[in-house]
């Protein structure tokens, strides 16, 4: 019944919600980034290729925490990668 409730409260919420697959990839990426991995090869794990698509990934490339915490240059050099797939 609670989400019969929140959807009545907002019937196109889910068109902005994230997926959860999308948090925990962009969970993995940071910790990995912090880590000292290159994104580039981060975006390579099978962890990120089994859970989500190519459109997935640029999203998540995409999000606004993802570039301050890893910078421009990063987030540039990855999606040419994801594009020569």
């Amino acid at each position: 019944m609670l989400r019969l409730a929140s959807f009545v409260r907002s019937p196109f919420s889910f068109l902005f919600a994230k997926s959860s697959k999308e948090e925990a990839v962009a969970a993995y990426v940071l910790r990995e980034h912090g880590a000292g991995r290159r994104l580039e090869e981060i975006m390579q794990d099978p962890y990120v290729q089994n859970r989500l698509s190519l459109e997935q990934q640029h999203r998540v490339l995409s999000r606004a925490d993802i570039v301050h915490d890893l910078g421009e240059q990063a987030i540039a050099e990855a999606r040419a990668s994801l594009s020569s797939q």
